[in-house]
């Protein structure tokens, strides 16, 4: 707790709303003491929880009255009916079901007030509304109480079972390894369509994505929004970058998921990825001194003297230069740096700030598909 007060405290003092994720799916007994961790929460001064059962729900509304509620996606929203029925309740803001079109987004802006909150990019879940439990069956580990071992995304071979006098042999294997899982969302070309229809906060999926990842696409999107709120020209002028900033980082292929369409099957995940990320993420700064024009960072992957790389950070800031004067964490000039999370010092060409990123374009392995998709590790 006293983290997360320090983690509240933080992004109040930058204008940023601090939410926590109490989505779980509650069997007996895992609701003994909500009451009292929910006012926990609402005393540091959290925004809002983001909650999926309605034991919970009840629990945070009567037990902790001021604490504001918003409906998870897991609650599997997909009409203006629900919406009303949760306001009736006492909840201000509903995340949509990741199932929802953009007709339906429409309409049901057209019929309650409630905020709406859509998902725009990140990993799509293979299950209706992330309620799966493919997880519980092959791992134990409980997708519903935060666990997912994303069991969809490992690798499966695919048979074909005779009947008959055969039915006790297994013949007929496909040479290629199948998988249930889907490609990430991606909604960037249509934040006019979100943004016109009403939605009130983009929600980009995150977990267990790294600090890189995260930065990048926040940035990527809060850019993008600022650029249409002042003119559409204004956005279109920038949409080019704004994709290609997206394939700095590390991940699935992309789509705009349930949108426009129904998912096919160029929507999985299977045979030869059609793009792949170019970039590494190899440090953070964590200070700078710009008398000096030098730079401290924390090493997230090998750097060498003279490699070439990119920093960016908030507001869209870019600039490429190359790695120079690298000294070690007790001031000794280096040619390579390889101990991960070691600080380091190097000459910057212009001024940089703490939680500025810096990435390369190396190569780094990667899992890809032969053309008779056996599955193989290569150095891209």
């Amino acid at each position: 707790m006293e983290e997360l007060k320090e983690g509240i405290d933080y992004a109040h003092a930058r204008d940023a709303k601090f939410y926590v994720a109490a989505n779980m799916v509650t069997h007996e007994g895992n609701e003994e003491g909500a009451g009292a961790w929910f006012r926990e929460l609402r005393d540091l001064g959290l925004d809002a929880v983001i909650v999926s059962d309605p034991a919970l729900i009840m629990i945070c509304a009567t037990e902790a009255p001021g604490l504001e509620i918003h409906l998870s996606t897991q609650a599997s929203s997909t009409n203006y009916e629900t919406f009303e029925f949760w306001k009736q309740l006492g909840l201000t803001r509903v995340v949509l079901a990741r199932e929802v079109t953009m007709a339906e987004l429409a309409e049901i802006r057209k019929r309650t007030s409630v905020e709406i909150e859509a998902f725009v990019h990140g990993a799509m879940c293979i299950s209706y509304s992330g309620r799966c439990v493919l997880s519980n069956h092959m791992s134990n580990r409980d997708a519903n109480l935060g666990g997912c071992s994303q069991s969809c995304r490992w690798k499966y071979n695919l048979y074909d079972l005779p009947f008959g006098e055969e039915r006790r042999s297994i013949k007929g294997e496909v040479p290629e390894e199948f998988s249930m899982s889907a490609v990430d969302m991606c909604m960037i070309d249509h934040i006019p369509d979100m943004i016109e229809n009403g939605v009130d906060s983009l929600k980009i999926e995150g977990r267990m994505k790294s600090v890189h990842y995260v930065s990048t696409v926040t940035n990527c999107y809060k850019a993008a929004v600022d650029a249409y709120l002042e003119s559409p020209a204004k956005f279109e002028a920038i949409k080019q970058d704004l994709i290609d900033e997206l394939w700095k980082v590390a991940q699935r292929e992309l789509a705009t998921g349930f949108y426009y369409q129904a998912p096919t099957e160029n929507e999985q995940l299977f045979g030869a990825r059609r793009k792949i990320p170019q970039y590494k993420f190899i440090a953070e700064v964590v200070d700078s001194d710009k008398a000096t024009m030098k730079a401290t960072i924390r090493q997230r992957n090998v750097i060498n003297e003279g490699d070439q790389v990119e920093f960016y950070g908030s507001g869209f800031r870019h600039f490429v230069t190359n790695i120079q004067d690298l000294h070690d964490s007790e001031g000794m000039p280096i040619d390579r740096a390889n101990r991960p999370m070691e600080l380091l010092t190097i000459n910057v060409p212009q001024e940089v700030f703490p939680g500025d990123m810096v990435r390369a374009c190396k190569s780094g392995l990667i899992n890809l598909y032969k053309e008779d998709g056996q599955a193989v590790t290569v150095r891209a």
